[in-house]
């Protein structure tokens, strides 16, 4: 996803904030990362138990007041892949 200049650290904070409930909400896996050279582009790699888990957590009151929060700060630019995990370290 893409921040407007100068919000990605405000950005990141925000969905760093909820990381607490995840595990309860059926995530397996949630990574949140940026680089030093692109200073408004997050990335952030989930592993969920199933859609159904990811798609139920989308309509928690955290996660709607997180959204909400961050939305002024993102271009609207994302970007997505749904993958299936074939398996490796930490899933």
């Amino acid at each position: 996803m893409k921040t407007t200049p100068g919000h990605r650290d405000d950005v990141v904070a925000i969905l760093l904030s909820g990381v607490d409930g995840l595990r309860e909400a059926g995530c397996d896996l949630y990574v949140v990362s940026v680089s030093t050279t692109d200073d408004v582009t997050i990335w952030v790699s989930e592993v969920w138990q199933s859609k159904e888990h990811h798609a139920a957590s989308l309509q928690l009151p955290e996660t709607r007041a997180a959204i909400g929060k961050a939305m002024p700060m993102l271009t609207g630019e994302f970007t997505g892949q749904e993958l299936t995990v074939a398996g490796g370290l930490g899933v």
